[in-house]
């Protein structure tokens, strides 16, 4: 990782992933932005300018929230992230910060002309380093992504807390392929001229045509490990062990949970069945995956396999192996589980090409959480639903 020292703050350009260290004093004064880029020391929210006419805008997040799970998605180059209406008592834009007004202002401009355009500020994200207020750089980010329209990429969403409900935003952003940003663009930035000769041509292209060139990260090890499949955090462990804890002596009541979180991950499943606990043809469900909208979309055949395993069972080659001998010409299986999959059988999966998709005990918590159900009392609601 390339590291920054407080020394070098002041002439160092933003490089993607890189950590920018800040003082060890133990108070706000010791954030690294102010002297990185010019903004204030505190809050997720920090732009030049004002909400009505910003010059440049930084975002912060930890990526470990478990109310909030802001993500940033390496593969696909979008980053969700929620607003500053975290708690009940506000509306939705009046927020000490008026970060929601600022995504507001900047997501009514995506869907417009270029002169509208011309108005979004560059935003660059920043996320926690781990140690003290260290910082990492993760990229120059534009408001929207391709293919989302207006009413998708900035959406307020509903939550409840100690019995109060409120809502605030969950919005996406595009992070651009600009690998470096200059201290000469940030200089133009913060006069006013964002599109000077400095300027990154992917922003520049944005602006102008409003086309997106997302960065992508395609992974280099595409074999998850176990400490990879489940969770890290303890608050996601607990929750694992909750749902193992309940289903454990109960498979079929299991399969149909497996089937729920099948859906909410998959997005676009039209029908999911969970078959009798006996006779069910080697697997637990069967479904239809929709590709397309309307008239033009057309649907694909899906089983389900789901495995309720204690944390250091594995799911191994012979489990896989029955569910991949059970898929059809142009179907695709489903592998749930709240263990492992096995590296042997993981392996086997990727190198001869098999169309499984793998939802491990970490991808189990960490869809929940996307969902909203982040505690153990939601948790217990969500399953209570339909199984009570």
């Amino acid at each position: 990782m390339k590291t920054f020292e407080w020394e070098e703050l002041t002439e160092a350009e933003l490089f993607v992933d890189a950590c920018y260290k800040g003082l060890r004093r133990g108070n706000a004064g010791d954030d690294p932005l102010n002297r990185l880029v010019g903004v204030s020391n505190q809050g997720g929210f920090r732009i030049l300018g004002t909400v009505e006419s910003p010059r440049l805008i930084v975002i912060t997040t930890s990526l470990a929230d478990p109310d909030w799970p802001d993500e940033l998605d390496h593969e696909s180059g979008l980053f969700t992230y929620f607003g500053d209406n975290k708690s009940p008592g506000t509306e939705l834009h009046d927020t000490r910060r008026w970060g929601n007004r600022l995504l507001r202002y900047i997501f009514s401009c995506v869907h417009s002309d270029v002169e509208q355009r011309r108005k979004v500020p560059p935003v660059l994200v920043f996320s926690n380093a781990g140690s003290w207020r260290d910082v990492l750089f993760r990229g120059l980010a534009v408001p929207g992504a391709e293919g989302l329209s207006q009413v998708d990429d900035l959406v307020a969403v509903w939550r409840t807390k100690g019995g109060q409900r409120f809502q605030n935003y969950r919005a996406t952003f595009t992070i651009l392929d600009v690998p470096a940003v200059t201290k000469g663009w940030l200089a133009d930035v913060k006069a006013g001229n964002a599109l000077g000769t400095p300027c990154p041509t992917a922003f520049r292209q944005w602006i102008t045509k409003g086309t997106y060139r997302p960065l992508r990260a395609k992974p280099s090890i595409e074999i998850r490990d176990r400490l990879a499949q489940m969770p890290a955090e303890a608050h996601k462990q607990r929750l694992l062990h909750k749902i193992f804890e309940r289903y454990t002596s109960d498979p079929f009541a299991f399969e149909k949970l497996a089937a729920r979180v099948a859906r909410l991950h998959l997005g676009s499943v039209t029908a999911l069945e969970v078959t009798r606990p006996y006779r069910d043809g080697g697997r637990d469900g069967i479904g239809l995956y929709r590709v397309g909208t309307g008239a033009s979309s057309i649907t694909i055949d899906f089983a389900l396999e789901a495995k309720c395993y204690s944390s250091t069972h594995a799911v191994g080659v012979k489990e896989m192996s029955r569910l991949i001998s059970r898929l059809r010409h142009r179907q695709f299986g489903v592998m749930v589980t709240t263990s492992y999959v096995h590296y042997q059988a993981y392996e086997e999966i990727k190198e001869d090409g098999h169309p499984v998709v793998i939802i491990a005990g970490g991808d189990i918590v960490n869809i929940l959480v996307a969902h909203g159900i982040s505690s153990e009392a939601s948790l217990k609601a969500w399953m209570e639903a339909e199984d009570p």
